[in-house]
């Protein structure tokens, strides 16, 4: 076999092999490429736009090696997954500062959206100033924000003029889980379901780039997907959207608990984790053996 010249190695070297970005030019575009009938194809010929959570370092540079993956978000749902609060209530601006700059710095080469979390927009201001700092501290493509009150339309529109893309958030609001009386599936009445409509068409308006739709009845959510000229992405809402998300911890089964009914696991990391730290333990000699005795 010939070997390679130092002129051939060079050339190899110099190939950019990383992953192609999307950008929100493109996601907004997303059913006008692929047809206005949902779900639609990406380019790599496959349903669905692909969006997973991710909340450290690691799995950031795992994530960010996989073709088939489109989006990434730094949920606040790592409040619950990493660490262990109640509800997302408790999630700080600061740690999403921390935790969405772990992961853009593993995750250079794909889109990625940061939450702002709760208490961080009760009002216009505050809800600019949050943000500017957010974006600016995570250098994540995007930010996301719940709920379509008036006033947040207002701000996304502010904050889509200053230059920080919003990915908008219907549905369940888990910040929001308290005022809404726990987690539950919604648009089961009609007139919930017409206040969800109207809520997409009034973010698509306001200048969001794409919205996530959680645990949405799934008639409604494919109302709203054919009602709207960007992409739905949805969690617990049927097939009929433009794309999915779903929690990776939930998807791994990371955790001992049982995931959503609208996730199911491809492994139980958890268990597989136990069982290979228990044998490792029980190869070792160390302190297990004095606490045996």
């Amino acid at each position: 076999m010939n070997k390679k010249t130092h002129e051939d190695m060079r050339k190899d070297m110099s190939k950019d092999t990383r992953k192609k970005k999307l950008n929100t030019r493109l996601i907004r575009n997303y059913k006008r490429h692929n047809g206005q009938q949902s779900p639609g194809k990406n380019a790599c010929g496959r349903n669905y736009l692909q969006m997973l959570t991710c909340y450290d370092y690691q799995t950031a540079q795992l994530l960010d090696e996989l073709e088939q993956l489109d989006l990434i978000l730094v949920g606040d749902s790592l409040g619950n997954v990493i660490l262990g609060y109640e509800t997302t209530v408790e999630v700080t601006l600061e740690e999403m500062v921390v935790f969405g700059a772990a992961v853009k710095r593993g995750a250079a080469n794909t889109f990625t959206i940061v939450d702002l979390p709760f208490a961080t927009y009760p009002s216009i201001a505050r809800g600019i100033e949050c943000a500017c700092r957010l974006f600016q501290k995570t250098k994540a493509e995007a930010l996301k924000l719940e709920g379509a009150e008036e006033y947040k339309l207002k701000l996304i529109t502010r904050l889509t003029q200053i230059g920080i893309p919003i990915m908008g958030h219907i549905g369940l609001t888990p910040q929001s889980v308290h005022e809404q009386g726990g987690y539950y599936v919604h648009g089961l009445s009609e007139r919930d379901g017409e206040r969800l409509l109207r809520s997409a068409v009034q973010l698509e308006e306001a200048g969001v780039f794409a919205m996530v739709l959680e645990c949405i009845d799934e008639q409604v959510a494919a109302k709203i997907t054919a009602n709207v000229g960007i992409p739905t992405i949805g969690i617990g809402s049927g097939a009929e959207v433009d794309g999915q998300v779903l929690v990776t911890n939930d998807l791994l089964k990371m955790g001992p608990a049982r995931p959503p009914k609208f996730c199911t696991p491809v492994t139980d990391l958890y268990e597989l984790r136990k069982n290979l730290i228990k044998e490792y333990l029980q190869r070792t000699p160390g302190p297990g053996v004095i606490r045996s005795e």
